[in-house]
């Protein structure tokens, strides 16, 4: 057998397993929930970088600015604009999952009423890095609440 056989078969293996992780991590992605709230405020970001939360005490690596106070209300609406499904809400917490267009990995939302701010958190479900994925989510709801 040739060398380029060979490698041609190394590589074919290697995409075949690359994806089959892949679709079994968007398989795993789809069970779970959003965290909720831990003692009143939104669950800690893990040491992962897939997370991003305004809470206080979150890691400089994984902070992110709060939402204006007066946008609470508007959060629902954009949530369904921007392609989420609102799994919870209440007068003082919303969670969502954001469903990736590619792999159809699963993202968790949520967002948390404080006196005078709104906090945010987004997280993958799985994997390490989500490549600023979150991150993005949250400044294009930002972006569009400013509107």
């Amino acid at each position: 057998m040739s060398i380029v056989k060979i490698f041609g078969i190394i590589v074919l293996v290697a995409v075949f397993v690359i994806v089959a992780g892949a679709v079994m991590l968007s398989v795993k992605s789809k069970s779970g929930a959003a965290l909720g709230l831990v003692d009143g405020v939104l669950a800690p970001c893990p040491s992962t970088p897939n997370c991003v939360s305004s809470e206080a005490g979150t890691p400089p690596s994984h902070i992110i600015n709060s939402l204006g106070a007066a946008n609470w209300d508007k959060i629902p609406a954009l949530i369904e604009q921007s392609g989420g499904k609102i799994t919870t809400q209440n007068e003082t917490y919303i969670a969502a999952e954001f469903t990736t267009p590619l792999m159809r990995f699963v993202d968790d939302v949520e967002f948390r009423k404080a006196e005078s701010a709104v906090h945010v958190r987004s997280a993958s479900r799985v994997g390490k890095s989500d490549l600023g994925a979150n991150a993005k989510r949250v400044e294009q709801f930002r972006a569009a609440l400013q509107q």
